[in-house]
């Protein structure tokens, strides 16, 4: 696979963010490799907080000519300067968020394992779909989004696919020939050095 073939990274924040620390190592690794968006998701829901970590990060990403996403809160896109959300609820808010956010604003859908909801998402507007995760977890209630979905969408879909959840270099490989992109966020951020972990990742795909 050629390198202009391969999957993009897009960077997921975590959770939890420092402020005195998180914006510079976002810094280093948007530095270090070419990343496609930014998706800011937090666990809050304290918009202060939110405001605070989002001027942050759109200070660092749009520096490097990088898009950067709001998890949910399509009311705050506008006002923080963002340039876009990503939707958690599959198809359901799509038709109604592109109409307010306008043909510009990047509008993303989670929709799980479900081809269903993805395909309904790609027709009410969505700019990319997101199926995951790819592998079992903790927190998830056990569906996982297989390599069929993967590869049925890329053969017949033209919206862009985004894999995301759990992964690891062996589904990185796996995957790497059906996806359009790889949303990467707590992979690499529970790690010291989360460059290094992002470049093990990255080289899976090759």
């Amino acid at each position: 696979m050629a390198e202009s073939e391969l999957p993009q990274i897009y960077l997921v924040t975590p959770p939890e963010i420092e402020l005195s620390r998180f914006p510079d190592m976002l810094a280093r690794v948007l530095d270090a490799t070419e990343i496609a968006c930014l998706r800011l998701q937090l666990a809050t829901r304290d918009e202060d907080r939110i405001a605070r970590a989002a001027d942050a990060c759109r200070e660092v990403a749009h520096a490097r000519d990088v898009a950067i996403v709001i998890a949910e809160h399509m009311l705050m896109v506008e006002r923080l300067g963002l340039d876009g959300v990503h939707l958690g609820d599959a198809a359901r808010s799509v038709r109604k968020t592109r109409k307010e956010l306008g043909d510009d604003a990047i509008v993303g859908a989670f929709c799980g394992a479900s081809r269903h909801e993805g395909m309904n998402a790609g027709e009410a507007g969505a700019d990319y779909v997101s199926f995951g995760p790819v592998a079992a977890t903790p927190l998830g209630d056990g569906t996982i989004a297989e390599r069929d979905l993967f590869q049925w969408w890329s053969e017949m879909i033209e919206v862009p696919v985004v894999a995301e959840g759990a992964l690891d270099d062996t589904r990185i490989r796996d995957l790497t020939p059906v996806t359009d992109f790889f949303a990467i966020g707590d992979e690499i951020w529970r790690h010291d050095d989360p460059v290094a972990v992002l470049a093990t990742l990255q080289a899976a795909m090759r």
